[in-house]
């Protein structure tokens, strides 16, 4: 019997768009011959709905985008793995594992993980604490600091704390960090309300765009450097791939480049030293182990010209569209795209059996 795959997409989220194209382009690439899909739609609004097993490609996000009045659910009925092993076996509603496609909050940051911990599901990529670490930029960098990995100097501001003195802010940001500087918000990603500033004009809108997205932002000095990246993947052992250079035709690389004008050229491999790919590589490994990270992760960098590597950030559910790094990355190492699915469903299931032992009373 198949494995049955559950594609877990959308979500409530300012990455909605970004979620539907990351799972048209893997349920496109999952091997029909070895496993069954079966798609879970969460609205805008939150709504879980449940879809047919998928007979064919699909053509269109407009296909993923199910109605709720039609096959709607609860997210505790995808307990069924659990109940038909207790009673009589697998059954058409049994989904094996899990795939979360689901791109910033409430999806990437924990929330749908801590969920299909408590339903004992088994599920693909990063754990409870993994993915809010991961998806908060200001908790990561505190942990990459603890871990002693080399990164840019940043502050962060709660929005109350802002608001309430929105001068003291900006001149923090002047002195200790300078111009040009970034700011995003904390939690979010796919490059969402970032901005660059290079004066205090362009800082205050930025910090007004950023809080649209979150109660907390960061700001980061600009490092001046290539911006290269890695893939990794496994649980307690990860491995990495080949490192890519992302080259931006705009001047930094946002929404746009990535989602949808591809006015990006991305080298891959990218054109670095074995001393400076092995510098990449540990510093990935270590923010992998310094997060408990399992399942996957692309690790972005900076790399001067003096060969000088800055961790950035790690993102725990990487895009798998068109143009996105994570699986060309591994394409170019070897790894085919059904491959790298496959390899991660496998990740997955290890990790819960290994928690399958773990003794819950006392």
């Amino acid at each position: 019997m198949k494995t049955r795959i559950g594609v877990l997409y959308g979500g409530k989220s300012p990455e909605h768009k970004v979620s539907l194209q990351t799972a048209m382009a893997v349920m496109n690439a999952i091997d029909k011959a070895k496993f069954d899909v079966i798609p879970i739609y969460i609205t805008t609004e939150g709504q879980w709905v449940k879809g047919e097993k998928l007979t064919g490609s699909v053509h269109d996000v407009k296909q993923l985008q199910l109605a709720p009045k039609e096959r709607a659910i609860l997210p505790v009925a995808l307990n069924q793995t659990s109940i038909a092993e207790e009673t009589n076996g697998p059954t058409e509603d049994t989904i094996d594992v899990i795939f979360p496609l689901l791109h910033g909050p409430n999806g990437e940051d924990g929330t749908v993980q801590g969920l299909l911990e408590l339903l004992n599901i088994p599920y693909v990529g990063n754990g409870v604490l993994a993915s809010a670490a991961g998806m908060d930029k200001v908790i990561m960098k505190n942990l990459f600091a603890q871990a002693g990995l080399r990164q840019a100097k940043y502050v962060s501001f709660l929005k109350k704390e802002w608001q309430q003195n929105e001068e003291a802010a900006y001149d923090k940001v002047e002195s200790e960090l300078g111009y040009p500087c970034f700011i995003k918000p904390a939690n979010a990603g796919s490059s969402v309300g970032i901005s660059k500033c290079k004066k205090r004009e362009e800082l205050k809108q930025a910090f007004m765009d950023a809080f649209r997205y979150d109660r907390k932002v960061i700001v980061e000095e600009a490092i001046v450097g290539r911006e290269v990246e890695i893939g990794v993947i496994g649980n307690d052992d990860p491995v990495c791939s080949v490192v890519g250079e992302i080259v931006p035709k705009k001047e930094f690389y946002d929404y746009q480049a990535k989602y949808e004008d591809g006015n990006t050229e991305l080298i891959i491999p990218a054109d670095i030293t074995d001393e400076e790919y092995k510098t990449i590589q540990q510093m990935a490994i270590v923010a992998f182990k310094a997060l408990d990270l399992s399942g996957l992760v692309r690790a972005d960098f900076f790399l001067t010209k003096d060969g000088v590597v800055y961790i950035n950030e790690v993102n725990t559910m990487p895009g798998f569209t068109p143009f996105s790094m994570f699986p060309l990355l591994w394409k170019h190492s070897g790894v085919s795209y059904p491959e790298l699915i496959e390899k991660l469903v496998q990740l997955a299931l290890e990790r819960h059996q290994e928690k399958q032992t773990i003794t819950y009373t006392f």
